[in-house]
């Protein structure tokens, strides 16, 4: 596959403070070609028995009556596909998932480091970090003995109350891309694999094997698409894991258009396709362009084994897929050096050193929403009263199969049922990274109170005593379940409004999947979100507050003023009758469908600016302890450059935004080019950005259109807030991908 000139940010080394954690040397992306070229010659020396053992496998878990012989060597996790000893080719042993190894129950008894989630992570807007936490991750998985690691989750956010909105990047495909393409460069670095996932149009988790997404080529190639087509590029994984969901009609499992007219003819894809797990619909999958079923028990049959194997006896198209099958899952193997460089488990891990790349993490993530004058907090105080969110305990993380156990386990379990799968698997897990420790540690003679906030009076009366309250607001998200609505659940809009009554300075802290509404924001002096900061929270958050580090986290995505304001106010299936954990109906009709050609490609902000909107906090968004400045944007073709100034007191790091605002006169509103830049107090520096051309054209007729004529950019702060348009005349071009 051709690499493009995808956006990136040229910024001056010697200009740029030194961040906390040393950059990683990056490692480059994996060579598929090369190793394409020794999978064809392999794949003529399999006999016939072989070429059926690589494209399925099982979940080597205990699964009740589902629960199939399990291989010796396979170990507690997501999958297991057998490798061919004759032939040098090793066992596939995968674990879940983007946030670090899961821990699928805690049958293996080990811990591992949880990153933030997903969307924390984006709103650091830096790819070297996400490299640097793809890098660590991966390193975990080897040590712990896997091979392929189920990461690289780039679904964009059509839809908020998404339960797995935390699991996911951005509402933009160039950011998602680029932060992707980072992360599975960082897993890959490691001689492992890494999937990109789920592909494609997965936007929600009610009935989530049903439900069809609707959309036009043209807006699915310059929206979701997009996002796939910049991280693969990008990072090159080895995997593409298709969804659940249906498009057009087909599974996505199973989808001719996703699978082989997009991924594998019109981008040129090497590596290989994965099913999730208990997403094939039948054997047609095969020549539809799934290359190995995963987790086959939970499938309504093996279909990838003997069924394959008899089919291509008997089909010369169904031979020679099951040939290129193979060459695409060897392609993987040898790029990654699966074979070379086997993984063995009891690798050792360095959770002091993991842990650093975590908090880091955090803290680049974190956003203040709103301060006035409140924060930074004087180490100081003489009182605070911390109420809700177990922050005596630790912090918040989401659930499904990206849950990730430290070392010790959670230090809070709250079970979202009384019996059944949601009483296990489906869990309120906290990890152990207390704030009101690491708030007492930076304020360390200040007289600390906390109350869990179940009793409104109580905690008025602790906040009504203390010089500052800090109320910490919780938002449980996971897979399988999607969010009713935006609120914030168990009264805790009540709460904070009560105890911002009680005393004028009060600071909410957010740890939420994604955006909540705040009925309360005129009542508090301050707003934090710091999303689900994983295993060292706790000290990052009371970093911020305290001023240790500067906030420069910015939105990854939209947060809107309520429901009213999505292209879908009424969460599709949100009606249904008691849907399942597969995402189905228990009665009623199978037919569900979401029209994305609503917004089409006009994903989040793009609605916001398409509608006329005002959103509560707009993408982009992001306050400092500092203040910065961007002038002089200069356009020469598809190069800006411009100068961004730290104008404040103090060093801080700021997200430098580029948007497409219009085209030939017509409003067209497109993030164009970022670049997350630090910078010392009174310090200026050049930033030059290279701007990818598919962000300005239209797919249309089977290929890219850049129409010629007048291409007008700003420099944001946030998607909202724009100077002064800048113009450049740009020829026409046309190209195919």
């Amino acid at each position: 596959m051709t690499l493009k000139s995808v956006l990136f940010a040229a910024v001056a080394a010697s200009a740029v403070a030194t961040p906390p954690v040393a950059h990683a040397q990056q490692a480059p992306a994996v060579d598929m070609r090369s190793a394409d070229v020794r999978a064809g010659a392999t794949v003529k020396r399999m006999t016939t028995d072989e070429k059926t053992v690589l494209t399925h496998g099982i979940m080597p878990l205990p699964l009740g009556e589902k629960t199939p012989p399990i291989p010796a060597d396979a170990i507690p996790g997501a999958g297991y596909i057998p490798g061919i000893e004759r032939l040098g080719i090793p066992a596939l042993k995968e674990t879940d998932a983007s946030l670090g190894v899961s821990y699928v129950m805690g049958l293996r008894k080990d811990g591992a480091t949880a990153l933030p989630s997903g969307v924390a992570q984006a709103a650091s807007w830096n790819p070297d970090l996400i490299y640097r936490g793809g890098a660590m991750i991966g390193s975990e998985a080897r040590a712990k003995g896997f091979n392929v690691l189920l990461a690289g989750g780039v679904n964009l956010m059509r839809d908020p109350r998404n339960g797995r909105t935390f699991e996911y990047l951005a509402e933009d495909p160039l950011l998602s891309g680029m932060l992707v393409g980072a992360a599975i460069r960082g897993v890959q670095s490691n001689n492992i694999i890494s999937t990109i996932k789920h592909f494609a149009l997965n936007g929600q988790e009610t009935g989530r094997k049903y439900v069809d997404a609707k959309i036009s080529e043209g807006a699915a190639r310059e929206s979701d698409l997009l996002a796939f087509q910049i991280g693969i590029e990008q990072g090159q994984p080895g995997s593409v894991m298709c969804a659940y969901n249906r498009v057009h009609g087909e599974q996505a499992c199973a989808s001719d258009w996703l699978l082989n007219t997009v991924l594998k003819q019109s981008w040129g894809y090497k590596g290989f396709v994965m099913s999730d797990w208990g997403a094939v619909p039948n054997l047609d999958a095969a020549i539809k362009g799934l290359d190995q079923q995963s987790g086959e028990q939970l499938d309504p049959g093996v279909f990838f084994g003997d069924k394959l194997k008899e089919k291509a006896a008997a089909d010369p198209a169904y031979r020679l897929r099951l040939d290129d099958m193979n060459r695409r899952i060897l392609t993987a193997i040898y790029a990654a050096k699966l074979d070379s460089n086997p993984v063995r488990p009891g690798g050792r891990i360095d959770f002091d050193a993991n842990a650093k790349v975590a908090e880091e993490a955090a803290k680049q993530g974190i956003v203040l929403l709103k301060n006035k004058g409140a924060l930074p907090l004087a180490k100081t105080a003489k009182s605070i009263a911390i109420i809700g969110g177990y922050a005596d305990g630790g912090v918040l993380s989401g659930a499904g199969s990206s849950q990730v156990h430290g070392e010790g386990g959670p230090v809070v379990t709250r079970p979202s049922a009384g019996k059944g799968v949601w009483a296990g698997f489906i869990a309120q897990q906290y990890h152990r990274s207390s704030p009101l420790d690491a708030i007492q540690a930076l304020a360390k003679d200040a007289k600390i109170s906390f109350r869990d906030g179940r009793y409104i009076a109580d905690a008025v009366e602790k906040a009504r005593q203390a010089e500052v309250a800090i109320v910490f607001a919780t938002q449980w998200q996971t897979e399988g379940l999607d969010v009713p609505d935006l609120s914030l659940p168990d009264g805790q809009d009540d709460l904070i409004a009560a105890v911002a009554a009680a005393n004028p300075n009060t600071i909410v802290v957010l740890e939420t999947g994604g955006p909540v509404k705040m009925p309360w924001l005129d009542k508090v002096s301050a707003v934090v979100e710091a999303w689900y900061p994983g295993a060292r929270g706790g000290p990052a958050i009371a970093s911020i507050l305290f001023g240790d580090t500067n906030p420069s986290g910015r939105l990854p995505l939209t947060f809107p003023r309520d429901e009213s304001q999505l292209p879908r106010p009424k969460l599709d299936g949100s009606d249904w009758v008691e849907p399942d954990f597969s995402g189905g109906p228990s009665s009623g009709s199978d037919k569900l469908i979401s029209d994305y050609d609503i917004e089409g490609s006009d994903v989040g902000y793009r609605w916001f600016a398409r509608q006329r909107q005002k959103a509560l906090f707009p993408f982009g968004y992001g306050l400092s302890y500092t203040s910065f400045e961007s002038t002089d944007l200069k356009l020469k073709g598809l190069t800006a450059s411009f100068t961004l100034s730290n104008t404040g007191r103090r060093a801080g790091a700021e997200v430098a935004q580029l948007y497409l605002v219009s085209r030939n006169g017509e409003a067209k509103q497109r993030l164009a080019g970022f670049a997350r830049v630090d910078l010392a107090a009174g310090a200026s520096q050049k930033v030059t950005l290279s701007i990818e051309p598919r962000i300005l054209a239209d797919w249309q007729d089977g290929g890219w259109v850049m129409p010629a004529g007048e291409y007008a950019f700003a420099l944001g702060t946030d998607a909202e807030t724009l100077a002064a348009p800048v113009t450049v005349r740009l020829a026409a071009r046309k190209w195919k991908d």
